[in-house]
């Protein structure tokens, strides 16, 4: 949505193909009216990059959609929206992301060791990365249609698939095709928690998509479920959950209608209750929003990652269109309870 007029500068890189490049990205500026280092609302502003067009190890680089940092390889981990993994060493000077080197990049494969076609890789989470033990990492991926989520190592191999709670498991119960299953996190308590994009329509039957509308998480063990308001804006959608070692959950949500009306990017956290009403038990609190008719450079943030003590990382999907860029941000945030 954002046409970027020094984009052909970033492409001069590409001359090297990207898998033999030390550095494959540019610093560029998030908001016209605030600096890297500044704080506003509730995080501090730690740096952008924008990451270039091209290919790591023959696959493109595009439609960037989850996130997961692994501490014990020290590697940052992006799935897309066509089934390829990357893995990504950000560089960080000074408590800031000043670059992004490219370490290597896989096709998700299926049983067969065949590249996964029609993957619609939304959500990305990891198991075992941060547990002092290298080698052991294992990736849970969230896919849109058909829904579903499945366990691969960080090479791409598949390791088995979950089973979805009964609400989920039937494709018929989403909004749309385009709707399903875009986010997911591994809770330290709940377990591995999901939430659809957009409503399922039966609960969107009570209300519209206006920005009155509310969302769900659901746990896949359990049964457990969670409803609380959307950010007020048409359309919002959750596009990113991320769950805090308190148990609390950051929730980024992405408003979108037309390239003719703002486009907004809700940062919140959520505290989800234990008890046998769940639903009825969400406490919220609004982190940020970035709006790009308020000076954000803001494009189609859908990935969001925990990385170190009060600090995060964020991605934006370019759609594989040349008028859109795909961003990588960093930011601290307030963790007072």
């Amino acid at each position: 949505m954002i046409i970027n007029i020094k984009k052909l500068a970033l492409f001069t890189l590409l001359i090297t193909p990207v898998g033999c490049m030390t550095t494959f990205s540019r610093p560029v500026s998030f908001s016209e009216q605030h600096q890297t280092g500044d704080t506003y609302m509730e995080i501090r502003l730690r740096g952008t990059v924008e990451l270039a067009t091209g290919k790591i190890n023959g696959i493109p680089l595009a439609e960037l959609s989850g996130l997961a940092w692994d501490e014990d390889e020290g590697l940052l981990y992006a799935v897309s929206d066509g089934g390829s993994l990357f893995h990504l060493r950000p560089v960080i000077t000074d408590n800031t992301l000043t670059n992004v080197k490219a370490v290597s990049a896989y096709w998700l494969l299926n049983q067969k060791g065949e590249r996964l076609q029609s993957a619609d890789s939304e959500g990305l989470a990891i198991l075992n990365g941060n547990n002092g033990v290298a080698g052991d990492s294992e990736l849970v991926i969230s896919f849109e249609h058909p829904p579903k989520m499945a366990r691969f190592s960080p090479q791409g191999e598949p390791l088995g698939d979950y089973v979805l709670p009964t609400p989920l498991q039937n494709a018929e119960n989403y909004y749309s095709s385009n709707k399903a299953l875009e986010a997911v996190t591994v809770h330290p308590r709940l377990g591995i928690l999901t939430a659809p994009e957009w409503p399922l329509k039966k609960k969107n039957a009570v209300y519209s998509l206006k920005g009155q509308h509310k969302h769900t998480v659901y746990a896949l063990e359990g049964g457990k479920q969670w409803t609380f308001p959307a950010y007020p804006a048409p359309n919002s959608a959750v596009v990113a959950l991320e769950a805090l070692e308190d148990g609390s959950v950051l929730v980024l949500e992405r408003a979108f209608v037309s390239v003719f009306k703002p486009l907004i990017i809700s940062l919140r956290r959520l505290w989800l209750s234990t008890c046998q009403k769940c639903s009825e038990n969400v406490k919220s609190e609004q982190l940020a929003v970035f709006d790009n008719t308020q000076g954000w450079e803001v494009d189609n943030f859908e990935g969001l990652t925990h990385h170190h003590g009060a600090y995060f990382f964020m991605v934006s999907d370019d759609n594989e269109r040349s008028l859109q860029d795909t961003f990588l941000s960093y930011f601290e945030l307030s963790l007072a309870e």
